[in-house]
């Protein structure tokens, strides 16, 4: 019955998927029809790359931590990002930033990103796996960045930190379409080897103990998705910045429509739910409102009322 109701709702989940990326592809539509056709298909594919990288990668984070109200960016992901922005833009000013080689800046972004998630990972999986001591070190070094990000802002003269600002946060409409093919091929791996765990993963998320118990070399199998997670992020944020809330959104979405926490139905329902709420969610801005909002901020708005909702049922249930 459980796995007939995940078969129907990625059905229809596919099905909203599809009529989302139409809607995207055709409203509006005037002028040059093929330019504005390539132009959306680049937003498109972008969107899809992203909501299907953060999807994944926070379906993963939550089985390996045993908690549903976090996501990776509590590895301080997001901070690094946003303290990157900031010092290329101080040391090469507003149109310097503006002419950096996008393959360049993606390549040498997700290098750092991954290596910042990894630095918190490693030293742990190495000593004893201490879940709570990684978290509390991501925690903590995203408080450091933040305030580094903040020193550096104050020495900016306005122009340069109107750029800098808007350059932390996420934007699905400024993607280079030489970086949609190496991030989509990451994310393709990334993606095929979640999904080739996910029998691993349904026995990880019984616990640390139990999951030896039936067979499973726990360190290894952590350390493996824990490398997987970091690039997925790193990945997603270097093509179109930091999205805080999005995972949270669409997992516990996704949890809820197919009723069961198995993986087999877990990981395409939550991707296929991230790209109608990406995609769909533009559309509707885009096309319906006239652009009167931007996407990240209501998909961070949305996600932070989700977040306060998990995180107030967790406390009554204790």
């Amino acid at each position: 019955m459980a796995e007939r109701r995940a078969l129907w709702v990625c059905g229809g989940l596919a099905l909203l998927a599809l009529a989302a990326a139409a809607a995207f592809l055709a409203l509006n539509i005037r002028g040059n029809v093929w330019f504005a056709l390539e132009l959306r298909a680049t937003r498109l594919a972008a969107l899809v790359v992203v909501g299907v990288a953060v999807a994944v990668s926070t379906v993963v984070f939550q089985t390996v931590t045993g908690n549903r109200i976090l996501t990776p960016t509590i590895m301080g992901l997001d901070a690094l990002y946003a303290l990157i922005q900031s010092l290329l833009v101080l040391t090469l000013g507003a149109l310097g930033y503006a002419g950096l080689d996008p393959r360049l800046k993606f390549i040498g972004e997700t290098a750092l990103l991954s290596a910042l998630a990894l630095a918190l990972f490693l030293p742990m999986l190495r000593a004893r796996l201490d879940m709570t001591l990684m978290l509390l070190a991501g925690v903590v070094t995203g408080l450091l960045l933040r305030s580094l990000q903040a020193l550096v802002e104050r020495v900016l003269d306005p122009n340069d930190f109107a750029v800098a600002s808007a350059a932390g946060f996420a934007s699905f409409n400024l993607v280079h379409p030489e970086l949609l093919a190496v991030g989509g091929l990451v994310t393709a791996a990334g993606c095929a080897l979640a999904w080739r765990a996910r029998h691993a993963l349904d026995v990880a998320a019984l616990g640390a103990d139990p999951a030896v118990s039936l067979g499973i070399d726990w360190r290894r199998l952590v350390a493996g998705l824990l490398m997987l997670v970091a690039v997925l992020v790193a990945v997603s944020t270097a093509l179109v910045g930091p999205v805080v809330f999005l995972g949270l959104l669409v997992v516990a979405l996704a949890e809820r429509l197919v009723g069961t926490r198995r993986h087999s139905a877990l990981l395409p329902a939550a991707a296929l739910l991230a790209v109608v709420v990406l995609v769909g969610g533009q559309a509707l801005l885009q096309h319906g409102l006239g652009g009167a909002s931007v996407l990240a901020v209501v998909v961070e708005f949305v996600g932070g009322l989700v977040f306060l909702t998990l995180l107030i049922a967790e406390s009554r249930r204790r």
